[in-house]
């Protein structure tokens, strides 16, 4: 999707319910179910059907797709592959209701909600060779390891089968203008808050606006986020009493339940220093920005404040890698990327030297085979996933900045930053106040920008959090049915 989750922190998703016959003659509409395919002679037709997620077209993922599509159908003569646009806006609702009424195409988007005996499990195949390697005695073994495995929970379906092949990883960070740093005389990649600071004075002496701002949720939300979990690394080893699978122990990133509890039992509250200390910095961070940012529609979840940062107004922009494809059709300068900034004891005597991480992997492009597709057409698709997965992929991956998934494919240097070294795992903190603001629905402008826009201060930001953490603990103890444990009652 164009606007991604990171990896790893639980994504709570609303049920999909499929009640009505006008819901399903709609989505056979989109994808043209119920219309007769006529196959080229002695050509098997496979079909895949999704969002587009790197450019604007309704009816194209790119020309570097469409290149990658032409590379595998002269590999296999006999089987041709045709991509189905599915609008955003359409996008769960119909998937969902295509894999239910068993009338999907051959390839459909992974994220959306399904029952698992709608899809092929993949596992056995898995195990096998891909045929697109010299050498490969297992299809597993292409994949990096800390992206994708038998062991990556991210990566199971609730019967504990693996049903959804990965294309590439999906990260997010910092874009920054090549050119804009070179007439401003700024260092790229900027490492710590003070550079940063540096950076705003110098970048604004020069001309730009420093960093992108937006009205999308996004726009404060990742920044905050990434400033929490270094600020309140600390309380890690006293919040991790579950495993990723919410039974007691202990998890490398806090699952939303520990969170949970930290927000029920009170031990994450607006008593520690570290909340106000987060949105001290979070607000200096917007004030590097766009002054007008709160009227500034967000033309794209890929990228807070696209239109700035590609005209050249902006020299840096949080992003994903998803961006790199409609910068190269709208920006006329060179790129690059990089993690988010250390805050040091420089900065902030409550500064835990944490690294600052967010994550890369699994979230981004997923495809799924439904399990109505039989004989030489699961055949034909099975052979395009694998090739997909394979070097062969590389060109695709670079032209468009994707963040390869698998082994010996190195990141195109326009999004490298955006996984790189710490940056590229996944925070300890897991969920942290920059993503649960509230209960689910809450909008991060009802929590943030009274403060951010200077109607409220520090003060009462920082208590008003009380009551948004409360609330949302309360839902998410009643959604997931926590409610009989000690620490929930």
């Amino acid at each position: 999707m164009r606007n991604p989750t990171p990896r790893r922190p639980q994504r709570l998703r609303a049920a999909v319910t499929m009640t009505t016959a006008a819901l399903l003659l709609s989505a056979c509409s989109v994808l043209g179910v119920g219309e007769e395919k006529k196959a080229p002679e002695g050509k098997v037709v496979i079909t895949l059907a999704g969002p587009n997620q790197w450019n604007d077209s309704g009816s194209s993922f790119g020309p570097a797709w469409e290149a990658l599509v032409r590379k595998f159908e002269e590999r296999e003569k006999n089987i041709q592959v045709k991509t189905t646009v599915i609008p955003l806006q359409n996008l769960f609702q119909t998937i969902s209701t295509q894999l239910a009424a068993g009338t999907a195409p051959e390839l459909v988007f992974a994220q959306a909600p399904h029952e698992p005996h709608t899809a092929h499990a993949l596992d056995d195949h898995l195990r096998k060779p891909n045929p697109y390697v010299p050498g490969n005695q297992q299809w597993m073994d292409l994949f990096r390891d800390e992206y994708y495995s038998f062991d990556t929970a991210a990566a199971k379906n609730k019967n504990g089968k693996i049903e959804a092949i990965p294309f590439n990883a999906i990260a997010l960070g910092v874009f920054y203008n090549k050119e804009a740093f070179a007439k401003a005389g700024v260092s790229a990649p900027i490492k710590t808050w003070e550079e940063f600071r540096s950076a705003c004075t110098k970048l604004k002496a020069a001309g730009y606006t420093p960093i992108t701002m937006d009205n999308s949720e996004i726009a404060p939300t990742w920044p905050l986020n990434a400033i929490w979990t270094q600020l309140a690394d600390k309380y890690y080893d006293k919040w991790n009493v579950f495993t990723a699978e919410g039974q007691p122990g202990k998890a490398d990133s806090l699952p939303l339940k520990a969170v949970t509890r930290a927000m029920k039992t009170g031990e994450l509250s607006s008593k520690l220093p570290e909340v106000a200390e987060a949105f001290k910095l979070l607000k200096e961070y917007v004030e590097c920005g766009r002054s007008d940012w709160s009227g500034v529609t967000n033309l794209s979840g890929s990228m807070i404040g696209f239109q700035d940062f590609a005209k050249g107004e902006a020299a840096m922009a949080w992003g994903t890698d998803y961006v790199d494809e409609s910068l190269r059709a709208n920006a006329k300068f060179e790129w690059g990327s990089m993690p988010f900034w250390k805050i040091t004891k420089e900065t902030t005597p409550l500064s835990t030297e944490a690294e600052p991480r967010f994550g890369s992997g699994l979230g981004g492009t997923a495809y799924l085979i439904p399990s109505t597709v039989k004989g030489e057409k699961f055949d034909a698709t099975l052979k395009f996933l694998q090739f997909i997965t394979s070097p062969e992929a590389k060109d695709w991956l670079h032209e468009t900045g994707g963040l390869p998934i698998i082994k010996g494919v190195d990141s195109p240097p326009t999004t490298a930053g955006l996984a790189e070294g710490e940056w590229g795992k996944s925070p300890r903190l897991g969920v942290g106040i920059g993503l649960v603001l509230g209960p689910i629905g809450t909008s991060a402008h009802s929590v943030l920008d009274g403060y951010l826009l200077g109607k409220r201060d520090l003060k009462k930001q920082v208590a008003s959090m009380d009551d948004w953490w409360d609330k949302a603990a309360t839902q998410f103890v009643k959604n997931f049915k926590w409610d009989q444990e000690d620490w929930a009652k």
